[in-house]
Order: structure tokens, then sequence, then C-alpha cells
């Protein structure tokens, strides 16, 4: 084996560990993270296949962006809200789907015989250059939805904590109110 074989075998160990650890795992900031750990590890796959900007991308948008994303609804949402969620009582149907379809892949990619050709591609100044002129607006408007989309999370999140705070202080100053009359109307 050469190294390239090599550093492919650990980086689908990584990817596969993380993917299991997403579907897994019970608390879902450490599904987040795992969910890290394989998209970081498919950015490796990307540098053996000599793709550098997919692997910048995919470290930047998927690993960073998207999980930052992730981790942010996870603040917003109420933890209580989960508390009430069991295992779902289907899974070994999804157990048997899944062991399926890996059969099938498996069976198909060991019974093919792949062409190895050399890898060549744009550079990334090439890909910059093309970018940044010819797609710089495109670029510009997917990143302001993305920001619109946060602040507009944010704000209903917080819109929710002050009705409900509201509706908490109001319960709160009924009861007063009803002990207050039916002491007047006692004495």
């Amino acid at each position: 084996m050469d190294a390239s074989a090599v550093a492919f075998t650990f980086l689908a160990v990584l990817i596969l560990g993380g993917a299991l650890g997403v579907v897994t795992t019970r608390n879902v900031a450490h599904a987040a993270l795992f969910l890290l750990l394989s998209l970081a590890s498919i950015s490796g796959i990307f540098i053996l296949l000599v793709a550098e900007f997919l692997a910048l991308v995919q470290i930047l948008i998927y690993g960073g962006a998207i999980t930052i994303v992730l981790l942010f609804a996870l603040m917003l949402t109420r933890a209580e809200e989960f508390s009430n969620v069991r295992d779902n009582p289907q899974w070994a149907v999804a157990a048997v789907a899944a062991l399926s379809i890996f059969g099938v892949l498996g069976g198909v990619i060991l019974n093919n015989k792949l062409d190895t050709q050399e890898l060549a591609g744009p550079s990334l100044e090439e890909l910059g250059t093309e970018l940044f002129t010819n797609w710089v607006v495109p670029f510009e408007i997917a990143s302001l939805v993305l920001l619109v989309a946060l602040i507009g999370a944010i704000i209903l999140a917080r819109a929710s904590d002050v009705e409900e705070s509201q509706d908490a202080g109001l319960a709160s100053s009924s009861r007063t109110d009803t002990d207050g009359q039916s002491r007047e109307g006692r004495s």
C-alpha cells in the first residue's frame, strides 16, 4: 500500500466514525461535533484528489458555517422540548435498510474495476479569479440571504421568550389580584 491509500483508508475510517457518532449519540451538541469530524475528513479526501478549492470550501462552508448555524439553532431552541423524545420503535427496520444499502453499494464497488487516470483541474488562482470577478454578485446575495435568515431566527426566538415571560408575569399578577380581592371581600 502506498501513502495515499493509507491516508485514504484513515480518512474513510474517520468519516464513517463521525457519521456513526452523529446517528448514535443522544447529545445533539456531540452530534454536531461528530458531524464536524466527518466533514473535515471529507476535506482530506478532496486534498488527496488534488481538489484544494473543494477542500477549502468544505472546511469553510460545511465544516465552519453549517456546524455553527446548527449549534446556533440548538442554543436558540429550548432543551426541555427534547426531554420527551424517545427511541423510534422502527430502528430495526432502519438498520436492516441501511445494511442492505451498504451491502448493495459494497458489492457494486468491489465488482467494478475503476480506471485510474492522472488527476488534473483548474488552479486555485483560476478559480479565485472566476469566483470574484464573474460570480461575485451571486456569492454576496447568498451570504446576505444566510445573514437575514440567522437574524430572523434570533428575532423569532427572542420574541417567543418575551411573550412567555409576559404571560408568566400576567399569570402571577392575576393570582395576586384575585387574592387581594378575596381578602377585601371578606373584611
